[in-house]
């Protein structure tokens, strides 16, 4: 078993020689599940206990109009996933942390699948998009491959979509995925599970061809020194290959023209004799043809001559590597993705750059004091995703002013921002999305993909962010800090620390206040301490307007 370094820790960050944890990761794809239990030492490495994968067909049916996960692979796949939670905590795993893919976040009854796994798997399983599987697929190589100076592109095909990532040692600079699989392609062309034509896997390849063509484009003419493949299918094609040659075994090196031969062979083949081609595992053999046709459009598009097939470096690896720089708080990579890829959406919508990060810096002044006050027990992960919430809160402008919180809300929903998760992505919309205006209620569309814990918390997360919204209100940063004290036992103060005049954001607050204090529940008084004149005002809440 070899141990794996993350985080480049030094000796004295180290603890006790028993002082590890033992954590299990899941990934649940489109065709398979597969597990992975690890015991993560002090110095920051981690070594695998063990490894499982089941084949469940989760897509199966879905993508041939349906676009529902079928009763019968849904059973499967949640008996499998209690199996692996059960096989986990046996080895001695204290937390889990599963990811769920194309079949889950593509499939109208997604969310009750992903209810059902909690329930009767016990698995609590976060629906992430095809770019940040693909970001975390390129952390996943850099766990086994040294890259040095090399810049290097992956490509991971799946059953219900393919993933592209390009970059070097600090990451992923570029992320892609194309709404095409293994399994998604074989529906569309139910005939390729058997022997077909020339002229029809012409057509199959020209089907990727169209989708991957939009990938050509975005990554330009940047250098590129490898090329590496880290699924199922690409290691199956590798091992064929190799056998067609007269080796042995899986070649270091697939070559397009190994490619394009191997593809002329499958498709002349009948179903049965597709299982006995050396090289091929045999529940893999009706859907081979589809996923050789996507390396083969793919490669070809992008002008690959040979992809490196690589094992067990794929999502899992990237989500283990993802989970505990979170927990460090720091980065193998640089600077955090998160922050990154919420920069990028925001500076794409042209917004006030100065105006969103006073008022993420107000609204976390807010959250710690609020925490402090006994107002809301939130921790550092709704702390975070409030800031990110505050810095996107505005964006919604560059479509229409009048609706641009809901506006904000739809962008951040529809981004792909990579480092998060579907429950992140829809916890940070909807407290962007009620910063004005409407108030969250239990029924309220916003709130639809959350669990009760995060429908609670967007209350007083919306109400830090509309306060600090209010405290900006002339983006001018006015008021440089706020906090909010315990006054009494249903009322706070609301002390506002003020660098020069601030009458349009205090008359905006007053007008706003009922709202705020409705989210809180709570009374608030403004007690208001000018820096610049040193004089104390005190106001008292005025009756409830509307912004």
């Amino acid at each position: 078993m070899q141990p794996h370094d993350f985080t480049g820790a030094s000796p004295s960050d180290q603890g006790g020689a028993d002082s590890f944890e033992t954590l299990g990761f899941v990934d649940i794809g489109t065709n398979s599940i597969r597990l992975v239990v690890v015991r993560v030492d002090p110095d920051r490495t981690w070594t695998t206990i063990t490894s499982q994968k089941e084949t469940v067909r989760l897509g199966e049916g879905e993508f041939a109009g349906a676009t529902r996960i079928q009763p019968q692979a849904m059973a499967r796949a949640i008996h499998v996933s209690r199996t692996f939670v059960e096989l986990a905590r046996a080895h001695g795993a204290t937390e889990m942390i599963a990811v769920a893919t194309a079949a889950t976040r593509e499939a109208e009854n997604g969310a009750q699948f992903v209810r059902r796994l909690r329930d009767e798997a016990g698995l609590v399983v976060n629906v992430v998009s095809g770019t940040e599987e693909a970001r975390l697929i390129f952390l996943g190589v850099l766990t086994k491959v040294n890259l040095g100076e090399r810049r290097a592109l992956v490509i991971d095909i799946g059953g219900g979509s393919t993933e592209i990532a390009y970059g070097g040692v600090s990451g992923a600079e570029f992320v892609d995925s194309l709404r095409i699989g293994a399994i998604r392609l074989t529906s569309e062309f139910p005939d390729a599970a058997g022997a077909i034509s020339s002229e029809r896997y012409a057509e199959m390849t020209h089907r990727v061809r169209v989708a991957a063509a939009r990938t050509r484009r975005k990554l330009g003419d940047g250098r590129l020194d490898v090329a590496f493949g880290t699924s199922g299918t690409i290691r199956n094609a590798a091992a064929m290959a190799a056998r067609l040659d007269g080796g042995n075994g899986p070649s270091d090196g697939l070559r397009y023209a190994h490619v394009r031969r191997l593809a002329g062979l499958l498709r002349s083949l009948r179903l049965e004799e597709r299982r006995a081609v050396p090289g091929l595992s045999s529940d893999r053999a009706d859907i081979i043809l589809a996923g050789v046709a996507i390396l083969d459009a793919v490669m070809g598009e992008l002008a690959l001559d040979e992809l490196r097939p690589l094992a067990d470096c794929g999502l899992r690896e990237g989500l283990i590597l993802d989970h505990l720089e979170r927990q460090a708080g720091r980065s193998c990579c640089g600077t955090g993705v998160r922050e990154r890829s919420v920069l990028q959406l925001a500076r794409a919508t042209t917004f006030d750059e100065p105006h969103a990060q006073h008022v993420a810096d107000l609204s976390l002044d807010l959250f710690d004091s609020a925490r402090e006050a006994g107002v809301h027990r939130l921790g550092s992960e709704m702390r975070e995703l409030l800031r990110y919430a505050a810095l996107l809160h505005d964006i919604g402008t560059f479509v229409n002013y009048a609706d641009h919180s809901a506006h904000s809300a739809y962008i951040i929903r529809n981004a792909d921002l990579l480092g998060f998760d579907q429950r992140e992505i829809s916890l940070i919309a909807a407290v962007a999305q009620f910063h004005r205006k409407a108030r969250p209620t239990p029924r309220h569309a916003a709130l639809a993909d959350l669990g009760a814990a995060e429908r609670k918390a967007v209350r007083p997360l919306s109400a830090m962010l509309r306060l600090a919204e209010y405290l900006d209100r002339g983006h001018s940063a006015a008021v440089a800090h706020a906090a909010l004290r315990r006054d009494g036992k249903r009322t706070l103060a609301l002390e506002v620390h003020a660098q020069r005049e601030w009458d349009l954001e205090l008359w905006r607050l007053q007008a706003n206040l009922a709202s705020v204090e409705a989210l809180l529940g709570r009374r608030l008084t403004i007690s208001a301490v000018d820096t610049k004149k040193s004089r104390t005002r005190q106001q008292d809440s005025a009756p409830g307007g509307s912004d």
